[in-house]
C-alpha cells in the first residue's frame, strides 16, 4: 500500500546545476517492503541503517553524476601516484632504523611520512565519502546525502568520531550505543563498547589481508578513549582542534610503519634466511 508523504525527513539543497532536485514522495508500508527489490536496494544504498522508507530523489542528475565520476578517476590516479612516488620509498627507508631501534631516525621517518600520508588520507576521504557515496546515491536516487559533517572543526576527539563517518556513527548509535544505554549502562561504558567493536573491526581489516596479527590498529583505536577524555576536559577551542589534527597526522604513519616493519621482518627476512640456509 502506498500513500503520499505528509512531511519530508530531509532538507532539499541545490545541486551543482543550480536546481533543487524534486523528491519522490510515495510511502511504502509494511509488509509491502518485504521483497527482493527492497533488499537489494538496501544493500546498494550508502547507509548501514535500514528504514522502511528511504528518502528518494525523483530523477538522476547527469551533470552531477559526470562530475563525481571524473573526481573518482582523477583522485584514484593521484593517490596511486603519490603512494608509489612518496610513501613506498619512505616506508622502505624506515626498515633499518626500526631494526636498529635508532630513535632519532625513527622519529625522522615518522615525520617524513606524516605529511604525504595525511594528504593521501584527505584525498581518500573526499573521494570515498563525497565522490563515491554521492555517485552511488545518485544512481539509485538515494536522497539522504549526509555522509559527513564538519569534522575538521572538531575541538575534541568525540566530535571528530561523531561527524567524520555519519553512516557508521548512526549504525553504532542505533544498534550498540542506544541499546546499551537502555539496559542501564553508563554513557562511558557504552562509548567504550563502541570503540571496542570499532577497534576489533579495524584490526580485522588490517590483519586478514596482511596475514599478520599485531594489534597495532586495535591499540590505536582503543587509545582514542583516553585521548577523547583528555581533549574534552583539558583542551578547548583552537587547542582542542590542534590536538585532533596532530593525532590524525602522527597516529596514522606510526601504525603504517609498525605494520610494515612487522610484515617485512616476518616475510622478507624470514624468506631470505630460509633461502640462505638452503644454499
Amino acid at each position: 500500500m502506498r500513500k503520499e508523504l505528509k512531511e519530508k525527513n530531509f532538507t532539499e539543497k541545490e545541486d551543482d546545476d543550480g536546481d533543487i532536485p524534486k523528491v519522490d514522495s510515495t510511502l511504502v508500508e509494511y509488509p509491502d517492503n518485504i521483497n527482493l527489490k527492497d533488499m537489494y536496494y538496501f544493500l546498494l544504498a550508502p547507509t548501514l541503517c535500514y528504514e522502511l522508507n528511504f528518502p528518494r530523489s525523483a530523477r538522476i542528475r547527469k551533470r552531477f553524476l559526470i562530475r563525481r565520476i571524473i573526481e573518482i578517476v582523477f583522485l584514484l590516479q593521484l593517490m596511486l601516484g603519490l603512494v608509489q612516488q612518496w610513501i613506498v620509498p619512505t616506508v622502505m627507508n624506515a626498515v633499518k632504523p626500526f631494526n636498529e631501534m635508532d630513535l632519532k631516525r625513527i622519529v625522522e621517518r615518522i615525520l617524513k611520512l606524516a605529511i604525504p600520508n595525511h594528504f593521501i588520507w584527505l584525498l581518500f576521504f573526499y573521494s570515498f565519502f563525497h565522490s563515491l557515496l554521492n555517485l552511488i546515491g545518485e544512481l539509485i536516487r538515494f536522497a539522504d546525502r549526509e555522509f559527513y559533517r564538519d569534522w575538521w572543526n572538531s575541538e575534541n576527539v568525540d566530535y571528530f568520531w561523531k561527524n567524520w563517518n555519519i553512516p557508521v556513527h548512526r549504525w553504532a548509535k542505533r544498534h550498540l550505543y542506544a541499546p546499551l544505554r537502555r539496559k542501564g549502562y553508563s554513557s562511558i561504558q557504552a562509548a567504550i563498547a563502541v570503540f571496542l567493536l570499532s577497534a576489533i573491526f579495524h584490526e580485522y581489516l588490517v590483519s586478514v589481508p596482511l596475514h599478520l596479527f599485531r594489534l597495532w590498529a586495535f591499540a590505536g583505536m582503543m587509545a582514542q578513549v583516553p585521548i577523547q577524555y583528555f581533549t574534552a576536559r583539558f583542551l578547548h577551542g583552537a587547542y582542542g582542534n590542534s590536538a585532533v589534527w596532530i593525532s590524525l597526522i602522527i597516529g596514522q604513519p606510526v601504525c603504517v610503519l609498525m605494520y610494515f616493519h612487522d610484515y617485512y621482518v616476518i616475510n622478507m627476512i624470514s624468506a631470505t634466511n630460509s633461502t640462505t640456509s638452503v644454499i
